[in-house]
C-alpha cells in the first residue's frame, strides 16, 4: 500500500510537467504571432542559453535533442535567436516544423539545419550578420523531454564580414533583452578550459540575474582540461556559487563532427568519462547531458508554476487594454444610415467634449491650467491687471497740457481754465484702450481655436478628411464670432469717447477739485509732484488748488483792468501831445476821439503817411515762427492748470477703465465664447451632415485599417493565450516548491549498461 502511494507520488510530478510544459510550449506558438509591442509585458518563462563563441553551447542544445541539426563552422554561426521548443510524444518517429512554414514537417534533421541557415542569411544577410528577429523550431520525439530554449548569438568581439564594428555591444543587448526578464531562466554556458571568472556568460548573466536565482551554469568541455586539473570545485559551486548550482558536459570535439560521430556514442562516452574519472565521484546529479535535461526540466517547471499567478494577471491586464483599444477602433460601418448615425455620435461628443472644455467639466489636469481656466486668466490676469498698470499721463507731457490750454482760448485767451483740454486729452487716452482691448479678443480666439483642436483627438485622427473639415468649419464659425465682439468692443471705446459725462457720481470735477485741494492743503508755489489719492486719483502735492484758482481769477480781473488804464493813459498823453487846448467845447468832444485814437479813433483823425512811415522806420517787428510753441518758463498759473487738467483726466480715465475692464470681457463672451457653444453643434450639422458626403469623410486611413486588423489579431491571440491558461491543471498552482532529480527519468536514449547508473 505504501508502495504504491509512494510510486502514485512520483508519477505525479512527471503528470504535472506533462501537461504544464506543453501548455506554455502553446503559448509561446500563440504568443509568437504578436509583434514585439504587442506581446510586451506578457513574456513567458523559458530558457535561454547564452555564452562566449565556440564555448560549446551549440553542442549543449544539440545533446539535449539528442541530434545533430544547429549549423556548425569556425566562426559565427548561431546569427538569429533561435527558439527551441522540444515535445515529447510516444511515436517512434521525429519530426521539427518551423513557425515560418505551417504544415510543414522535416524529418531530415539536415534540411532543418540547411532551413535555419537559408533563414539566417535571408534576414541578417550571407556575411556574418546578425539579426533580432527570431527563428521558431518545434522538434517532435520520444527521446527528449518537454522544455523550452532559447539559442542566442554568441558574444564576439571582433567584427567579421558584414558585422558593424560595435557587433559585441548589439549582441549584448541583444541577450540582455532575454535574460532581464523574471520568467527567464539563464543557462550560462562555459568552457573549462578558459578562466570561469572571466566567463562572458557569467558576467552578462549577473547583470540580468544579480542574485543568481535564474542562473544554472554549464561547464563544457571538461575532457580537454589541462592534466591534473578538473572542475570539481566548480561544479559544486565553491570558486563562483549559483543557487540553481552547475552542471558539467563532455562535448564532441570537431573531430567527432568531421567523422559524424553520432550524439549517442557521444553520451556514452561521457557517461564513461565520469564514471571512471574519481574527481566526479559523488557528483552524479551535476554530471552529464541527461542529468542537465532532467534539471532544465524541473527547474522550468517550478519556475512556471511559480509564475502561473502573475502570468494570469498580465495576460488579462493586456486583454483587457486590446480590448479597450478595439472598441475606441470600432467597426467600420458600412450601410449609409449606419454611417450617418455615426457622424451625429462623433459631432455630438466633439461639441459635447469642447462645452465640457470651456466649463472645466472634463479631466482635470493637475499640472496646467487648460480650456476655459485660461480664458479666465487671460480676463484677470492679462487683460485687468495690464489696464490698471497703465498710468493715463504717462505719455501727456506738461508741455502739451500748456499747448492745449492756450490753444482752446484762441486769440483773446481764456479768464478761466477751459473744458476742451481736459476733453481732448482724456478722448485720446480713452483710445488708448481699444487696442488691448481687441488684443484680448484674439487671445480668447486663440484660446477656443486650441481646445477645439483638443477635442476627441484620438477619434477623429482616424478619418482625416473629416478631421480636416471639422477643423476649418469649427476655424471660420469662431471667426464669424470674433468679427462682431470686435465690432462690439470697438462700439464701446467709441461711445466712451463720444460722450464725456462730467456728471459721473465718481468723477473729480468743478467744486470736487476745490473741495479736494482743501483737503489736502496743497501749497500753491514750488515744482509740481503728484501724490496718489486715497481714492485712486493723482493730484498736486505742492499747489493749493483753491488759491490758485482764486489768484488766477483775481490776476486776469487785474490784468484787464491795468490794461485799460494804462490804456487811458496812455490816450490823454497823446492826445494832449499832439492837439493844442484852444478850444473848451471842441477839446472836450474832440478830446474824446483824441483820447481813443491808437485804440479805436476815426480815420480822420490818424496821422497822415508821411509820419506813419516814420514811426514804422523807427520800429520794427520779429517775423512770427513757422512752429510756434508756449515758453519754457511755467508760471504759477500754469502749473496749477497743468495740475488741474492731469487730476481730471486720470480720474475720469480710472471711470471708463474700470468700465472697460467690465464690458469687454462680457462682450467677448457674449458674441464669441457662449456664442459659439450655443450654436456650434447646429452648424457642424449643417455643414457636414450630408448624405454626398458621408463616404468621404468616414474614409479611414491606410494606417488605421492596418491597425485594426492588427488590434484584432491581437485580440484573438490574446483571448486565446487566455482560454490556454485556463486549462492549466489545478495540480500545476499546487507543486510544492523544490525539485528531485530522482523523480525523472531522462527522456534520452537508454545507453546498455550506463543508462541511470550513479556515479557514485
Amino acid at each position: 500500500m505504501a508502495d504504491s502511494a509512494a510510486a502514485a507520488e512520483a508519477a505525479h510530478p512527471a503528470t504535472v510537467g506533462q501537461a504544464v510544459i506543453p501548455l506554455v510550449n502553446r503559448l509561446q506558438d500563440i504568443m509568437a504571432r504578436l509583434d514585439g509591442d504587442s506581446a510586451a509585458g506578457v513574456e513567458l518563462p523559458q530558457v535561454a542559453a547564452i555564452g562566449g563563441q565556440s564555448s560549446g553551447k551549440s553542442s549543449v542544445l544539440e545533446a539535449l535533442v539528442g541530434r545533430d541539426f544547429l549549423p556548425r563552422g569556425p566562426e559565427i554561426c548561431t546569427r538569429r535567436p533561435l527558439v527551441l521548443q522540444l515535445v515529447r510524444h510516444s511515436a517512434p518517429e521525429e519530426w521539427g516544423e518551423f513557425l515560418h512554414a505551417p504544415g510543414r514537417r522535416f524529418h531530415d534533421f539536415e534540411h532543418i539545419k540547411r532551413e535555419i541557415q537559408s533563414e539566417t542569411d535571408k534576414e541578417a544577410g550571407g556575411n556574418k550578420g546578425v539579426s533580432e528577429k527570431q527563428i521558431r523550431l518545434k522538434i517532435f520525439s520520444p527521446n527528449v523531454i518537454d522544455i523550452t530554449l532559447v539559442d542566442l548569438p554568441g558574444i564576439t568581439r571582433v567584427p567579421v564580414g558584414d558585422q558593424p564594428s560595435d557587433i559585441e555591444s548589439r549582441i549584448r543587448t541583444m541577450i540582455m533583452q532575454y535574460i532581464k526578464h523574471p520568467s527567464c531562466i539563464i543557462l550560462a554556458v562555459s568552457p573549462a578550459n578558459a578562466d570561469l571568472a572571466n566567463s562572458d556568460a557569467l558576467q552578462l548573466a549577473r547583470l540580468g540575474d544579480p542574485d543568481g536565482s535564474r542562473t544554472i551554469g554549464v561547464i563544457t568541455k571538461l575532457d580537454i582540461m589541462d592534466r591534473g586539473t578538473d572542475a570539481r570545485n566548480f561544479l559544486l559551486g565553491n570558486v563562483i556559487p549559483l543557487k540553481l548550482g552547475y552542471v558539467g558536459i563532455v562535448n564532441r570535439s570537431q573531430e567527432d563532427i568531421n567523422f559524424n560521430r553520432s550524439i549517442k556514442d557521444a553520451l556514452a562516452f561521457e557517461e564513461k568519462f565520469f564514471s571512471t574519472l574519481p574527481a566526479y565521484h559523488g557528483l552524479s546529479q551535476c554530471c552529464g547531458v541527461p542529468q542537465l535535461a532532467k534539471k532544465l526540466n524541473m527547474i522550468l517547471l517550478k519556475h512556471i508554476t511559480d509564475m502561473l499567478p502573475g502570468l494570469k494577471s498580465r495576460i488579462n491586464a493586456q486583454l483587457v487594454a486590446v480590448a479597450k483599444e478595439h472598441a475606441a477602433y470600432g467597426d467600420a460601418a458600412e450601410s449609409t444610415a449606419g454611417q450617418g448615425v455615426k457622424l451625429l455620435n462623433i459631432l455630438g461628443k466633439y461639441c459635447e467634449a469642447f462645452s465640457s472644455m470651456v466649463e472645466g467639466k472634463n479631466k482635470v489636469s493637475t499640472d496646467q491650467l487648460s480650456g476655459g481656466a485660461r480664458i479666465h486668466y487671460i480676463f484677470q490676469s492679462i487683460f485687468v491687471k495690464s489696464l490698471e498698470e497703465v498710468d493715463p499721463c504717462k505719455n501727456i507731457s506738461d508741455e502739451d497740457i500748456r499747448t492745449s490750454i492756450q490753444n482752446s482760448g484762441g486769440p483773446k485767451g481764456a479768464m478761466f481754465l477751459p473744458e476742451l483740454p481736459f476733453e481732448i486729452l482724456v478722448r485720446r487716452q480713452i483710445g488708448r484702450l481699444l487696442d488691448p482691448s481687441l488684443q484680448c479678443a484674439k487671445f480668447i480666439y486663440d484660446e477656443l481655436v486650441k481646445i477645439s483642436h483638443g477635442c476627441l483627438t484620438s477619434e477623429l485622427q482616424k478619418y482625416p478628411i473629416l478631421k480636416r473639415r471639422m477643423g476649418e468649419s469649427v476655424s471660420n464659425f469662431l471667426r464669424d464670432g470674433l468679427r462682431p465682439a470686435e465690432t462690439m468692443i470697438t462700439h464701446i471705446i467709441e461711445m466712451e469717447m463720444d460722450y464725456i459725462n462730467t456728471s459721473h457720481s465718481s468723477f473729480v470735477g468743478g467744486s470736487k477739485v476745490v473741495e479736494l485741494a482743501k483737503h489736502d492743503g496743497l501749497p500753491l508755489r514750488g515744482p509740481t509732484s503728484l501724490s496718489a489719492h486715497k481714492d485712486g486719483i493723482a493730484i498736486s502735492s505742492e499747489m493749493q488748488l483753491k488759491s490758485s484758482i482764486e489768484n488766477n481769477i483775481q490776476l486776469k480781473s487785474e490784468r484787464g483792468q491795468k490794461s485799460r488804464a494804462v490804456f487811458a493813459r496812455d490816450a490823454t498823453r497823446g492826445a494832449t501831445a499832439e492837439q493844442p487846448d484852444t478850444d473848451a467845447g471842441t477839446s472836450a468832444a474832440g478830446g474824446g476821439q483824441k483820447g481813443n485814437s491808437l485804440v479805436g479813433g476815426s480815420l480822420s483823425n490818424m496821422p497822415g503817411p508821411r509820419v506813419l512811415n516814420s514811426l514804422y522806420s523807427m520800429i520794427r517787428l520779429r517775423e512770427p515762427p513757422i512752429t510756434l510753441k508756449p515758453s519754457e518758463n511755467k508760471t504759477d498759473q500754469d502749473r496749477t492748470e497743468i495740475a488741474i487738467v492731469k487730476l481730471l483726466v486720470k480720474s475720469y480715465y480710472d471711470i471708463v477703465r474700470k468700465s472697460i475692464e467690465d464690458a469687454v470681457p462680457k462682450a467677448i463672451m457674449h458674441f464669441l465664447v457662449n456664442h459659439t457653444k450655443r450654436e456650434l453643434h447646429n452648424v457642424l450639422i449643417r455643414k457636414l451632415y450630408r448624405e454626398n458626403l458621408l463616404d468621404e469623410m468616414l474614409r479611414e486611413t491606410d494606417e488605421v485599417l492596418i491597425r485594426r486588423q492588427r488590434i484584432q489579431e491581437t485580440l484573438q491571440v490574446l483571448e486565446q493565450a487566455h482560454r490556454t491558461l485556463e486549462e492549466f491543471p489545478l495540480e500545476a498552482e499546487k507543486v510544492e516548491k523544490g525539485y528531485s532529480l530522482s523523480e525523472y527519468t531522462t527522456g534520452l536514449p537508454k545507453l546498455a549498461g550506463l543508462g541511470n547508473r550513479s556515479l557514485s
